[in-house]
């Protein structure tokens, strides 16, 4: 696997680039990074950008605010022209599927399929399901961390998410037990109330092969969001897989199979560059 910095601004940005085949570009969910998303695809068949959004993994922060899915969606537009990535298959997981979802619309010549891996987010900003982590982010930003933890762990949405949700409780907590939790809470502010800036018209309106994955048990990406985008977009692929909360090793294992089942067929293969 292939690493090298990307300069955007002042950030330093971290670029992933490994194996042959299809031109795609995945990205990594909100506090992800780049093995994240080498557990979710299959690493035959294609030729694979991910860049790491600003302050995940080897990403630095940078000084330009506020963070959005457009200031995230650009860097990773420009990550895959630098790599010479000309027109390509985007997919993300949650956050990275809204990151894709808006390449889809506003730069829809350069994409040539559409891959949505637990969206968090349909078509409005600051959904209901995303509350629990501006919560987090205002408790984090407003107590020392270990006080921060402690009144989310007790709080009702707190108790709620670990009965109703115990994998995304648990994602949850890692954001209270990052080295840098203190600053990262800006992130999480910032994207948690943001969006992918894609009216509903305009996603119905897509043209490309789309592959839209979604799992029960799961309070912050809920089955009904990728039920909806799958319902919008025209032609659109849903595959329902096991839930990371009750088998993550067959939760894996279905999103990669799905995933190489898509690229390799034909309706997507007639969309892709040679």
């Amino acid at each position: 696997m292939g690493q090298k910095s990307f300069k955007r601004g002042d950030a330093e940005l971290a670029i992933y680039e490994n194996g042959q085949g299809l031109p795609v570009v995945f990205q990594h969910g909100l506090g992800g990074d780049e093995a994240q998303v080498a557990q979710n695809v299959p690493a035959a068949g294609m030729h694979r950008l991910t860049l790491e959004c600003r302050g995940h993994g080897a990403s630095s922060l940078g000084n330009a605010r506020p963070f959005s899915i457009q200031m995230f969606a650009e860097d990773v537009l420009a990550a895959a022209t630098e790599c010479g990535f000309d027109r390509f298959i985007v997919g993300g997981i949650s956050m990275g599927a809204a990151i894709a979802l808006h390449l889809a619309h506003h730069h829809a010549h350069r994409i040539a399929g559409l891959v949505l891996v637990r969206p968090a987010w349909t078509f409005e900003a600051s959904p209901d399901n995303l509350a629990p982590i501006r919560t987090v982010a205002a408790l984090i930003r407003s107590y020392p961390v270990g006080e921060a933890k402690r009144r989310f762990v007790s709080s009702e949405i707190g108790r709620r998410i670990a009965a109703e949700a115990p994998d995304n409780f648990s994602s949850l907590l890692g954001y209270f037990d990052r080295p840098d939790a203190a600053t990262f809470a800006l992130v999480l502010a910032d994207i948690a109330a943001d969006g992918p800036d894609v009216p509903r018209a305009a996603a119905a309106a897509f043209a490309m092969p789309t592959l839209i994955i979604g799992n029960q048990h799961d309070a912050i990406h809920p089955l009904s969001c990728a039920q909806t985008l799958a319902n919008v977009i025209r032609d659109a692929s849903f595959v329902e897989v096991t839930a990371k909360a009750i088998d993550k090793g067959r939760h894996f294992a279905e999103v990669q199979d799905a995933i190489a089942h898509f690229l390799a067929s034909k309706t997507l293969r007639s969309f892709v560059p040679s």
